[in-house]
């Protein structure tokens, strides 16, 4: 097979399957990140644009000048779409503002060039360099935006790891990766070596349409359907972005060292922190007092977010599992479970963080004693 239908062959696997990719997230069988989904999908078809003029050479399938220069026209909102499919994981509640115009600019000024570039190689130049440094402000304010997402996030749940979209973050690292790459590959043909296979670019593209698609489909909802329930978790979210810079005393000075003592009590004798999908909102149902008074009284009362508070209590109780011989049937992984982590990469990372070894670790220098 020459390397030329070898190309042809990824185009197809490349195309195709960001179609069929964007298809399926925006059908979204499993319902899930509704809005989010939406826009990521939207995002996905039109990233596959970015191919269709390349499917439809090597097809022999002529191409109407006033055809692409539609598509040329709707490649550069490809990044506000992720961006806003971001937002919308983030904050499901998310309602559109007048500032959110500030989006529109940028294709303006490019569509204005774009239809007079015509045979000026200055203007057509211009729109280039638009349209990939367009994505750059977009990558950023992307993995800025999940920075804070991480961090605040574990002010309401227990387990972060499928909530985190870290995944989004690769995503937001390869898209740089291949922005840069791109750049100096057309640089390299503009100004040394004019080269007509692109294999190997399109080869990274695929894998990282692919790699998407895995974590995309695996994305679970990451606040509870309850409308309720998500609006109070969303506002205790939000107001730890203010630091809280004015603590609002929502307990009494009488009931906060008795809540105290009660939420203490609750987490030895009951133990619901072996409930891998704990959340602000059950514990805070358990001590019966709501979930921004528990807020209040891990940030005040223990210097702690939520996160922190409960996945001390299971670190401890993976220890004692560690260290009991009756318990040595248990791997790595069922101490985990047992402990209340949902997966044992979990485990190791928040371990480690809070022991300064892994369990493995920590199990062989107790063992030596």
């Amino acid at each position: 097979m020459s390397l030329e239908n070898i190309q042809r062959f990824v185009l197809v696997l490349l195309y195709g399957g960001l179609i069929l990719f964007s298809f399926t997230v925006l059908i979204n069988p499993m319902r899930v990140n509704k809005k989010a989904n939406l826009f990521f999908g939207l995002f996905l078809f039109l990233w596959s644009s970015y191919w269709i003029l390349n499917v439809l050479q090597f097809c022999d399938i002529p191409s109407d000048p006033l055809f692409e220069l539609g598509v040329y026209a709707v490649q550069i909102f490809t990044p506000i779409f992720l961006f806003f499919s971001v937002i919308f994981f983030i904050n499901p509640n998310y309602r559109f503002q007048k500032r959110d115009a500030v989006c529109i600019i940028i294709p303006f000024i490019y569509w204005i060039l774009l239809v007079n570039s015509g045979d000026n190689k200055t203007i057509h130049a211009t729109v280039m360099l638009i349209a990939v440094s367009h994505n750059l402000p977009y990558i950023a304010l992307i993995y800025f935006k999940i920075r804070k997402h991480q961090k605040r996030i574990e002010t309401i749940s227990s387990n972060t790891e499928n909530i985190d979209l870290q995944w989004l973050i690769k995503l937001s690292f390869l898209l740089f990766i291949t922005i840069i790459i791109t750049v100096g590959y057309e640089l390299f043909n503009t100004f040394i070596y004019k080269m007509h296979q692109h294999l190997v670019m399109d080869l990274l593209f695929l894998f990282i349409v692919y790699s998407t698609l895995y974590y995309v489909l695996r994305q679970k909802e990451i606040y509870p359907v309850d409308k309720k329930q998500r609006e109070e978790l969303l506002s205790i979210e939000l107001e730890s972005d203010a630091e809280q810079i004015e603590k609002k005393k929502l307990i009494s000075d009488q009931e906060f060292e008795i809540l105290k003592q009660k939420l203490v009590s609750l987490m030895e004798a009951e133990k619901p922190y072996l409930d891998g999908d704990l959340n602000l909102l059950k514990l805070s149902d358990l001590i019966q007092i709501n979930a921004h008074q528990l807020s209040y009284l891990l940030n005040t009362g223990f210097n702690e977010n939520f996160f922190h508070f409960v996945n001390k209590y299971r670190v401890q109780y993976a220890k004692e599992l560690l260290l009991d011989d009756s318990q040595k049937k248990l791997s790595m992984v069922g101490i985990a479970f047992e402990s209340g982590f949902n997966s044992k990469t979990a485990f190791n990372t928040i371990f480690k963080k809070m022991t300064e070894m892994t369990p493995s670790e920590f199990k062989k220098n107790h063992s030596d004693l």
